[in-house]
């Protein structure tokens, strides 16, 4: 008779649903669209959780793998700018400054299979296996160790899909939607049965998905509404396939989580803030038809960057900078009480303005913008130049939201969860 009963490898899972609403996901459970996820539901806790600021995949998964914020990671957006001037860069994942969840994990000798993370471009060394998300530009550049390319090229395996065609082309929206989550399905099966502790699986379709067609989210009349539910359905499945594997291995949900990184909602209008920055006299180009940052005028004051950061143009700063260090606390609260008063339609167009110094934190916070703008849910915020009026449409239908992310675990872990906090929980599980 043994003394000691064995006790079962302690693991960790991760199943991430880009850009998924803590009300969507309830109400398809609800609904009997998702019943794999209404099975959690009940055996589990669904938190809503507030994604980073900016509300955008890039900082809120950076914000994920390292429990930190752009003050220490230095990720502020999907660009940024090279440093002393208006030029644009293309922040990636050699410019994070933190380590990740499977970097501590690999310091203890844990193994991760990381498979479509975003914001991990290029893959860098780790113990296991990683497949970067997008902003991925290529396939052999994005895996961890080099040897996987030809097993994923053997899969038929995509970062993802073709983001212009599908957007004008709805059709083709469809085939591009199945076929990335063809590859990640059969890389799931593969990379499962290796040897590994933490394991992390992300779908980002259901991003895609809903910038292209919210509306057949919320319109049961729209000629993709039932398309819409079925490839909820698909995910749900996955998610079904998963769980089930997870519990096979594990003999119980301890370990497992389920999240997003934002929330969405429809699109009522798009607000271009640096148009609005022209408007009130803290901006001007030196042509008509700027089209890009670098055309900035002298005097200009602040400018905007995508998707809702404001700078200061600051005189040690910026080559053509005309606001001195001592001007800018009262420079600062007057964009952000302006900007407060902005209506729509005779509605409030701007939640809050926070203050870039009281909600980042670290060495990096000098790098990054000074406010970031959280707008009113239907009003999508955008940094482009070229535009000329405050407010215009464009073919999307929907955007980010920051407060409506959501959080599955098998305990509740508080209220007022935030993104970055999920880094120590999952963490804490291999004490």
């Amino acid at each position: 008779m043994a003394l000691f009963k064995k006790q079962k490898r302690r693991r960790a899972c991760v199943i991430g649903l880009d850009g998924v609403p803590h009300s969507l996901i309830n109400k398809l459970a609800e609904d009997g669209i998702m019943p794999g996820m209404a099975g959690l539901l009940k055996s589990g806790h669904l938190h809503r959780m507030k994604a980073s600021l900016p509300e955008i995949s890039a900082v809120s998964w950076t914000d994920f793998m390292t429990g930190a914020d752009s003050g220490s990671h230095g990720i502020f957006g999907f660009t940024d700018l090279k440093s002393g001037s208006y030029e644009m860069r293309f922040p990636n994942f050699s410019n994070v400054r933190q380590e990740t969840i499977w970097d501590v994990l690999g310091k203890r000798g844990r193994r991760s299979i990381i498979i479509n993370q975003p914001s991990t471009y290029p893959a860098r060394p780790l113990d296991g296996i990683l497949i970067a998300g997008f902003v991925a530009l290529d396939l052999a550049k994005a895996v961890y160790p080099a040897s996987q390319k030809a097993v994923l090229d053997r899969l038929g395996y995509r970062i993802d899909i073709d983001t212009m065609k599908s957007r004008e082309d709805h059709a083709f929206l469809w085939q591009e939607l199945q076929t990335t989550l063809d590859g990640r399905e059969k890389a799931l099966d593969q990379y499962w049965k290796e040897d590994w502790d933490y394991f992390e699986f992300v779908i980002t379709g259901t991003d895609r998905l809903q910038h292209f067609l919210w509306n057949a989210c919320e319109d049961p009349n729209h000629p993709f509404h039932d398309r819409f539910l079925d490839y909820y359905r698909r995910v749900d499945g996955i998610i079904g396939r998963i769980v089930d594997s997870f519990r096979r291995l594990t003999g119980g949900d301890a370990g497992l989580c389920l999240l997003s990184d934002h929330g969405f909602c429809q699109i009522e209008q798009e607000v271009y803030l640096n148009a609005w920055l022209q408007e009130k006299g803290y901006l001007g180009f030196t042509g008509e038809s700027p089209g890009e940052l670098r055309e900035i005028g002298p005097g200009s004051r602040a400018f905007a960057l995508d998707p809702n950061r404001i700078y200061l143009n600051l005189v040690d700063r910026f080559p053509k900078g005309a606001v001195a260090l001592t001007d800018k606390p009262a420079l600062k609260a007057k964009i952000a009480h302006e900007l407060e008063g902005l209506k729509y339609a005779g509605r409030p167009v701007i939640r809050q303005v926070f203050d870039a110094e009281k909600i980042y934190s670290g060495p990096l916070v000098p790098l990054g913008p000074d406010l970031v703008v959280l707008a009113e849910p239907g009003f999508d915020l955008k940094g482009s130049v070229k535009k000329k009026n405050v407010f215009g449409r464009t073919d999307l239908e929907g955007m980010h939201t920051w407060d409506d992310a959501f959080f599955w675990a098998d305990r509740t872990v508080g209220d007022d969860l935030r993104i970055h906090q999920l880094f120590a929980l999952i963490l804490s599980h291999f004490a």
